[in-house]
């Protein structure tokens, strides 16, 4: 277990995000979803993050159903506000915003003081809980000025009554991170994608900024959306087709983990956490597979030769730091 920065909020250092149980890209059944959970508990995960945005409300009430039965105080549950879920009629399906649901609802952007009372009260009912450990602003790339007027306030108050435990902003991009990290008292963000064995444009200056701050952060989409989970011909990264390049440059990290005794999944996993600042790697699951393999692949161990063939191969520059480079314990690996 870690502390999300200067907060009493807890989390496992591996964490479930139920993207996937919110059909994205295809469906799962309520049984694969439930079980998908189930999975992520019996391997030791206590971190769940969700979303309206995820499947219209579909990944929150799933997600709350399966941890109905468990005790509250024994793991924690992140959401997000900024989307309000309005109903609408007309049939269709969701699959413009990729999920395979159908579009029983509009999601009206709302970074208000009142958008997010209201988006949490929302949230709240579809999870079927009293309440919600930590809340993230999600993606308020083009909100940016109601973001900070209202919707940052809005959550610091919450906290400041013990409605939330631990606040923060989650993002695709690390920029406007970095100024939630200097300019307010964010608890942690959630960056996707931008520090992985592909992409370390987080090093710049968020994470410097949020280990001088004390702020956590909170990894997620290290695979970069399947390119270092899967890296073949047709394989996506950032959610489009992976360019040549990068196609090419994952393609040795796979032979050099493989030379190395180890996987690419194994080594995406591991790697953020060498971070300080680093405090949980956010694995989007869909199943009981799919999450017994992430738990499995994130426990191995990845050989020192492997992290030294990177920078020697110049896969990685040498300044960007890898598990074991302290020669002590693997700084973010250390015990709560």
């Amino acid at each position: 277990m870690r502390t999300l920065g200067r907060s009493a909020v807890e989390v496992t250092e591996l964490s479930f995000g139920a993207a996937g149980i919110g059909n994205l890209y295809a469906a799962v059944d309520d049984e694969q979803a439930y079980a998908a959970v189930t999975a992520a508990w019996d391997a030791g995960v206590r971190y769940f993050d969700t979303a309206p945005h995820y499947g219209l409300g579909l990944s929150e009430r799933r997600l709350g159903e399966a941890l109905r039965e468990r005790p509250r105080s024994s793991y924690t549950v992140s959401t997000k506000v900024g989307r309000l879920l309005e109903p609408r009629d007309g049939g269709g399906d969701d699959l413009a915003n990729g999920f395979a649901v159908p579009a029983t609802h509009r999601r009206v952007w709302d970074f208000s003081a009142d958008g997010v009372r209201r988006s949490l009260e929302d949230s709240l009912t579809r999870l079927g809980l009293d309440r919600v450990d930590v809340v993230y602003l999600h993606d308020p790339d083009d909100h940016a000025e109601l973001a900070f007027r209202e919707a940052y306030p809005a959550l610091e108050k919450l906290r400041s009554e013990g409605v939330i435990g631990a606040i923060g902003a989650g993002m695709n991009q690390a920029e406007m991170l970095t100024r939630f990290v200097l300019d307010t008292d964010v608890d942690a963000v959630l960056c996707a994608g931008r520090y992985t064995l592909l992409d370390q444009r987080a090093l710049t200056a968020l994470l410097p900024a949020a280990a001088a701050r004390g702020a956590s952060v909170v990894v997620g989409g290290v695979f970069n959306s399947g390119l270092l989970a899967d890296p073949r011909p047709g394989a996506t990264y950032d959610y489009a087709a992976a360019p040549p390049a990068l196609l090419d440059r994952a393609l040795r990290l796979k032979d050099l983990a493989e030379r190395h005794g180890t996987t690419l999944r194994a080594a995406a996993l591991a790697f953020p956490l060498a971070h300080p600042a680093v405090t949980s790697v956010l694995v989007g699951t869909r199943s009981a597979t799919e999450v017994r393999d992430a738990a499995e692949q994130f426990a191995a161990a990845v050989p020192a030769d492997f992290w030294a063939g990177l920078r020697a191969e110049r896969l990685l520059p040498d300044d960007v730091p890898v598990p074991g480079d302290t020669g002590g314990p693997v700084p973010g690996k250390e015990a709560s």
